[in-house]
């Protein structure tokens, strides 16, 4: 599973600055809207010292970690889902996206040039969200009336498809969240922009945050980090909040060609995770030997923990768990 998330927010709020920090890449940072016009795609491997422990236990030749893939989306203003700015291009770019890490700009500097002429990131926040629910009320309508044609004339589907879509419809014109749909088979499809699981940068100190703009983000049920992005060397705890929004985990694969950690949905089973390894895996599995990071490590090793008889042999129903280490049996 490849993670990939937009990084969106107003021109000038830190989005490309944060881009540069996570991966490292000699970007055009510039003071004035729209220098990111095509967004900038970096790969990060998600930090986990994990990997390396478990990669001195099997002498591993290779370490290779889960990655997400970030894509730094130029500057929405405000009409972007008519197309002012160059909003219809990185919406577009935003659907590509499994999630969205919102920047909003809480920092006061008189140099950095803000479009909307003020520092306000509760009115920013409502600006970003309202274009996102904008843009997915013109596709929903472009979909509502071919659906409710197609229900008319019987198809099951087609009739449960169009009661999900005329609540989502309701939903987006009273400005209210859609997130209770996110996982219906026509959102999916539609890969609506306001379904899409969020969280919020704010970039500037903690004292700069209001208690106006956490009771904004708590209300739509949603959470922030806190971080001064012009000042920071090194930001993992992005690619850690990204996983725990998800509702993502790891587990690992380790022996002395390589040591690699998986990325897999939270309540995802065997069969599934060695699907992640190799498709065939999934089809033909049979079944998995597990044992999780800690008592491996304790152990000692793969062959000390087999022989203290710390390992499982889990079948098709096992949940896997974070940090387990698996060796899939498959026909």
């Amino acid at each position: 599973m490849k993670l990939s998330i937009g990084i969106v927010g107003l021109p000038n709020v830190g989005k490309s600055t944060l881009f540069k920090l996570l991966t490292k890449q000699n970007i055009l940072i510039a003071n004035y809207p729209f220098a990111t016009i095509d967004p900038n795609v970096g790969v990060v491997p998600v930090a986990d010292e994990r990997l390396g422990t478990l990669a001195k236990l099997s002498n591993s030749k290779k370490v290779i970690p889960a990655v997400v893939e970030f894509y730094d989306i130029a500057g929405l203003v405000k009409g972007a889902n008519k197309g002012e700015g160059l909003g219809n291009q990185f919406l577009s770019h935003i659907r590509e996206c499994q999630a969205i890490v919102v920047v909003l700009r809480v920092f006061a500097d008189s140099t950095v040039v803000h479009v909307e002429q003020s520092v306000d990131p509760v009115r920013d926040m409502e600006i970003i969200n309202a274009e996102l629910a904008l843009k997915d009320l013109e596709t929903v309508e472009k979909r509502f009336k071919k659906l409710e044609g197609e229900a008319r004339t019987g198809d099951k589907h087609a009739a449960k498809s169009f009661e999900v879509l005329k609540e989502v419809k309701k939903s987006l014109e009273a400005g209210e969240a859609i997130v209770n749909f996110r996982n219906e088979e026509i959102v999916l499809e539609l890969a609506l922009l306001s379904a899409k699981r969020r969280f919020y940068l704010l970039n500037g100190e903690q004292e700069e945050v209001s208690e106006a703009l956490k009771a904004k983000i708590k209300e739509r049920g949603e959470d922030y980090i806190v971080a001064n992005v012009a000042l920071a060397d090194e930001f993992p705890e992005l690619t850690r909040k990204a996983y725990e929004v998800l509702g993502l985990i790891s587990f690992f694969t380790t022996g002395e060609d390589e040591t690699r950690a998986w990325t897999i949905t939270r309540g995802d089973k065997a069969p599934q995770a060695a699907g992640v390894i190799h498709t065939d895996f999934e089809k033909n599995f049979i079944r998995a030997e597990v044992v999780s990071y800690d008592a491996l490590v304790a152990a000692g090793g793969w062959n000390k923990a087999k022989e203290k008889g710390l390992l499982r042999l889990e079948g098709k129903d096992y949940v896997v768990q974070d940090g387990d280490v698996i060796v899939v049996r498959h026909g």
